[in-house]
């Protein structure tokens, strides 16, 4: 076979599925025949809004890649075919992939921070990815999965692993409460992230009626409308009248920011986990008299077997969050477009050979 079929983003509601090279790997590569792949959000801005993360002006600097892409970042396969020096997993193992481009120049890939390095890239966004039947990525990227795990739970790995990093970063206790504005992907895996850490209140909020109702299915102790008024007194009700220790704002807009800095008590902590697409104003002087930390957090690192652990034990039921599964011919009308317009879409996984 020497092509394949690929859904590749050429501008902003321009992705075609079309036929493209099988790609080859090099020296420290590995070939994966892809199983099942999940869209994410980074994939719906580029839909909508893009190029954001595709390197289109100029090629990404540490592969060259510019242009064309074939979107997929969340994916779980099976390897196919070693590159070069390769000795870290064999062929027909069940893998899944940890997207992040590592700049080995970098101090902070040294000190083991590679989410920090310079030159921030991911499969399927600055190379291209897994929304095709093949994919090939560095060796490096490959964690292997147990014949235990489904390829569907372990396409949703990756933003499992975002979730649970974001929790870890927090630094919530056993038996602490949390506020998760947005029931999206992402806000829900934070849910259960937080659950399986030990939150007694795990709170979540939303504009979507339907969002609600899956952040009650997968376990949230309390759903608000984030359009209801004076929800920081509510949720204030909730926690002894002082606030959460926790805000994971999953959502991302100055509304959600300035709802989850009200409900925090003074010395707790927000967690910046959406990738805010506008400036938000912030009162450092309110922080200050409250001690409040406020912190950022991007992607995630050297955490993926822990969270292939917590899935495969059953500790997060992370296939609740799958509402549709499509096959890639669909991935336009089916996948991204419904995503768009329909809320009650949370995830949904791509069939790659079906």
């Amino acid at each position: 076979m020497s092509t394949m079929k690929a859904a590749r983003w050429y501008a902003a509601k321009d992705i075609r599925v079309e036929q493209t090279e099988v790609p080859t790997p090099k020296k420290g590569q590995v070939k994966i025949a892809v199983q099942y792949a999940g869209i994410c959000g980074s994939d719906l801005h580029e839909y909508v809004h893009g190029p954001q993360l595709i390197p289109v002006d100029q090629p990404y600097p540490l592969n060259g890649h510019q242009g064309v892409t074939t979107l997929g970042h969340e994916f779980s396969g099976i390897v196919e075919e070693l590159g070069e020096g390769v000795h870290n997993v064999k062929k027909g193992d069940r893998v899944v992939i940890e997207p992040i481009y590592k700049n080995f120049d970098s101090p902070f890939v040294t000190s083991g921070e590679y989410n920090l390095g310079e030159h921030l890239g991911f499969i399927g966004l600055a190379g291209n990815g897994g929304f095709a039947k093949y994919v090939v990525v560095e060796d490096y990227m490959i964690h292997k999965i147990p014949d235990t795990m489904s390829f569907e739970q372990g396409a949703l790995v990756e933003p499992a692993a975002v979730a649970v990093y974001s929790v870890l970063q927090s630094g919530l206790k056993v038996g602490q409460s949390v506020l998760v504005s947005g029931a999206g992907p992402i806000g829900l895996l934070c849910a259960q992230a937080a659950l399986a850490a030990g939150a007694s209140n795990v709170i979540i909020t939303d504009v979507a009626e339907k969002r609600l109702e899956k952040a009650r299915e997968i376990g949230a102790t309390h759903v608000f409308n984030a359009m209801d008024k004076d929800l920081p007194a509510k949720i204030k009700e909730l926690t002894d009248g002082l606030g959460v220790n926790v805000f994971l704002d999953c959502a991302g807009v100055q509304a959600s920011y300035n709802t989850g800095i009200a409900s925090t008590r003074n010395g707790g902590t927000a967690v910046l986990v959406a990738l805010f697409g506008k400036p938000v104003q912030h009162d450092a002087l309110d922080q200050v008299l409250r001690e409040i930390t406020v912190k950022g957090v991007i992607a995630y690192r050297n955490i993926f077997p822990q969270v292939i652990s917590l899935i495969d034990s059953g500790r997060m039921e992370v296939e609740k969050l799958v509402t549709n599964k499509i096959t890639l011919d669909e991935i336009v009308t089916n996948g991204f477009e419904a995503l768009v317009n329909n809320p009650s879409e949370v995830k949904i996984l791509i069939d790659i050979n079906k």
